[in-house]
């Protein structure tokens, strides 16, 4: 029998690793049918959220954004979106990005469905129209050649355009592959790995993570991953992009 006190989670001043097996369940007002965790948000000291929902049979969502942006990622089974005036059946490694200020359902999914959500207080930008709602899906014939090492690849979901202040990227490295740099920078990241094994340097730490495990990094928070075992190790993250970087 495994012991209760063992975990792999850990969370720091500047950086954390949620595995699964410590999440707690929460309630969303208008997120029925379903189990929510929440596994960043700013009571951490983050300035965005990620979510992870599984849906029954019977689960629905219904809301609206207001101060904040979602963006939603199918990471198992499927479910119908309505968002925008448009519906859409959304399965795995498909994505809806939904604006500030707009209406949204998710119904009739197939049992065990799980959604991953990336919320951030939208922030808007002089002369750049607010996004609208943006559908897409995961594909590796899109995923460019990382600083030109074939073991990486990255997948840019959203439109890398100035009226976006977010963006949601799928990251893998093939075997062997590595970030060819200690990462130091202003960017907040929120991951989730889709797929494999790996370990992750934050901060001087060294972890070991697998796929459901997700990864919070404050801004300069040292960062370095490589991928372990025999297969990719593949990870969605969020970032903040395209603002100013000081209020002064």
């Amino acid at each position: 029998m495994e012991m209760s006190a063992l975990t792999r989670s850990v969370v720091k001043r500047n950086h954390a690793i949620i595995a699964p097996d410590g999440y707690i369940n929460s309630n969303v007002p208008g997120w029925t049918g379903c189990t929510v965790n929440v596994i960043i948000n700013e009571q951490m000291g983050a300035r965005l959220c990620q979510t992870l929902i599984t849906l029954t049979d019977a689960g629905r969502l219904v809301g609206e954004t207001q101060a904040s942006q979602i963006f939603f990622y199918v990471v198992q089974g499927q479910v119908q979106a309505a968002v925008g005036g448009e519906t859409r059946t959304l399965k795995v490694g498909q994505y809806v990005y939904i604006p500030v200020g707009q209406g949204y359902e998710f119904s009739q999914p197939e049992a065990g469905t799980q959604l991953l959500t990336f919320h951030k207080v939208y922030e808007p930008l002089a002369g750049h129209a607010t996004p609208g709602v943006f559908f897409g899906e995961r594909d590796y014939s899109k995923a460019p050649v990382y600083m030109n090492d074939e073991a990486l690849r990255i997948q840019e979901l959203l439109p890398n355009e100035p009226g976006f202040d977010m963006a949601v990227n799928i990251f893998t490295y093939g075997l062997g592959g590595n970030l060819p740099m200690v990462e130091t920078h202003i960017m907040e990241h929120g991951l989730m790995y889709l797929e494999g094994q790996a370990i992750y340097m934050l901060d001087q730490c060294w972890y070991p993570v697998k796929k459901g495990d997700s990864i919070w990094m404050a801004p300069y928070c040292q960062q370095w991953a490589t991928a372990m075992g025999q297969e990719p190790s593949v990870y969605i993250y969020y970032k903040n992009v395209n603002r100013f970087p000081t209020v002064v």
